[in-house]
């Protein structure tokens, strides 16, 4: 029903920036919410960002608040994750998500689909 593609990956030195993006097609649902996660190699899954698409909403974790500003643009069915600052320890795999709950929330239950996931590494 949802497809989610992420792109916008790569290797950044420590301090820059990337913008990844995350497009989303399929049928349209009247409470989605969309969020942003990342997964470093034998680390749980961890919450970013999430917004709601409707209202635009955010919720931010306190360890990307100031840093990580998500967004997203309802005519092409795309949102953004725009990272600045970035540090070492921001180097993982990121993955898009999105609930048909309409959840603006951390925890991964809320989330229904998954995207492929888009590589960031950042160098010191």
């Amino acid at each position: 029903q949802v497809q989610l593609v992420e792109s916008g990956g790569g290797l950044v030195q420590a301090g820059g920036s990337l913008r990844l993006s995350c497009e989303l097609s399929g049928r349209t649902f009247s409470n989605l919410a969309m969020g942003w996660f990342r997964q470093a190699p034998g680390k749980d899954r961890e919450f970013l960002v999430a917004i709601n698409w409707s209202s635009g909403g955010t919720y931010s974790a306190d360890s990307v608040q100031g840093r990580f500003t998500i967004s997203r643009d309802n005519a092409k069915n795309t949102m953004y994750l725009e990272m600045n600052s970035l540090k070492p320890e921001d180097t993982a795999i990121y993955y898009c998500a999105a609930s048909l709950a309409g959840a603006v929330a951390g925890s991964e239950a809320w989330y229904d689909y998954w995207g492929q996931g888009t590589q960031v590494i950042v160098s010191s």
